[in-house]
């Protein structure tokens, strides 16, 4: 018998836990096709004509889930269409940036449906945390006004900063910021609103508000490469965002790169990254007009060498990321100008040679995300959603707190 050391052992299940990653499998089958009948559920869920019976009836009752008009078809009864209450659920996600704050409310298709934001003055948390609760007041009440009853459907609030975490740092610095890492900056925002709290780095959001409502819905392995004031990288696998043992999966914008013009040991996003093109360029990043400064340096050319200096950096992550994942697309897309992005993907059209690059490919091997400065904000709070309602493995284990839908 182990005495002393921690047993290892992967967590099993029991009935309780197999019918709530059902009734999320549901769920996950509504949001991406749309109306479906309970026949066309059973055929594309595999499970049985009883049991889709079963949950649909639960999420109808919980008010998920509503009916449609029946649908006459060739022969037998009618069909009736069943399809997601997007108000059925609502999630807070908060965006804290090294320059303001933002935070939306989603609802239970990804889509935000309430924004609000401030600037971060001085003072990391002390100044900060005071402001994001106001905030996050705010989003609570006028929800409330808009759909009365809406904050008993509020499932959690999701928290998206810069990584990497778990860095120690004594003072903020233009890449990380360690003055809100090196406080448990989730207990106490938590709180202060009276949620519960859950982290993630600002990529990882993003590339879960691409899959909840964006480019990536219905994918199950795929990365998402964001680009905003650093660099980094949402990896889903299996339907799943894959984190890291501390949370750090992604940071892509860390990596150091052997390039014939490189042989310093630049991290990738000291060049590839808005921070990058700010300092090229001599621009403030803290500009309440960044973007429109941007659009216009790459309009007039200004911006042309260093778009062909990033390009080749991103050109090697893309190939990367490609041959140790094989993810069926990458999306390409953050908090960045549209103009910006567009001009980066038109210099990296020829992709570097990669095992993905196969005949009878469906998707790019590149595909146009976003450009959203609010997509870190949505992504938090799709995780949210996401967390409550999308199929994933900790749903099954038996005794997982994720399991009450």
């Amino acid at each position: 018998m182990n005495t002393g050391s921690r047993i290892r052992a992967k967590q099993g299940t029991n009935l309780g836990g197999a019918n709530a990653h059902n009734r999320r499998v549901v769920i996950d089958a509504l949001r991406v096709n749309g109306p479906l009948s309970r026949a066309e559920l059973a055929r594309a869920t595999h499970l049985t004509g009883q049991t889709v019976s079963n949950l649909v009836a639960d999420l109808t009752d919980a008010g998920l889930v509503v009916s449609g008009a029946p649908v006459r078809i060739a022969r037998g009864q009618p069909a009736i269409p069943y399809r997601l209450v997007a108000t059925g659920a609502f999630a807070l996600g908060v965006q804290i940036d090294r320059h303001c704050t933002r935070v939306v409310v989603v609802d239970l298709l990804g889509h935000d449906i309430l924004r609000l934001d401030a600037p971060l003055p001085d003072g990391g948390p002390d100044t900060g945390l005071p402001i994001i609760a106001g905030l996050v007041d705010t989003a609570c009440r006028r929800l409330e006004e808009l759909h009365p009853g809406a904050r008993s459907r509020l499932v959690g609030l999701g928290l998206a900063m810069p990584g990497p975490f778990g860095i120690a740092g004594a003072e903020d610095d233009p890449w990380m910021m360690s003055a809100w890492q090196n406080r448990p900056t989730v207990e106490e925002l938590s709180s202060a609103t009276g949620f519960d709290v859950a982290l993630q780095n600002d990529a990882a959001a993003a590339a879960a508000a691409e899959k909840l409502s964006g480019a990536a819905r219905g994918l199950d392995d795929f990365v998402y490469l964001y680009f905003g004031y650093g660099l980094g990288a949402g990896i889903f696998v299996r339907g799943e965002i894959h984190t890291g043992h501390h949370r750090n999966a992604g940071e892509i914008g860390m990596a150091l790169p052997f390039l014939a013009e490189q042989r310093t040991g630049e991290p990738i996003e000291h060049v590839a990254s808005l921070a990058g093109l700010c300092r090229r360029l001599r621009i403030d990043p803290s500009l309440p007009d960044l973007f429109s400064a941007i659009e216009q340096a790459v309009a007039s050319g200004a911006a042309d060498t260093w778009l062909d200096d990033a390009a080749t950096r991103l050109l090697w992550v893309v190939q990367v990321v490609e041959t140790l994942l094989d993810p069926e697309t990458i999306v390409f897309g953050g908090a960045a100008p549209a103009a910006l992005l567009d001009a980066l993907r038109a210099r990296m059209t020829s992709l570097l040679p990669s095992h993905v690059d196969r005949p009878g490919r469906t998707l790019p091997r590149l595909t146009p995300g976003r450009a959203d400065p609010w997509m870190v904000a949505i992504g938090a709070g799709a995780e949210s959603i996401a967390r409550r309602f999308d199929p994933r493995f900790s749903a099954i284990q038996n005794g997982s707190p994720q399991t009450q839908d």
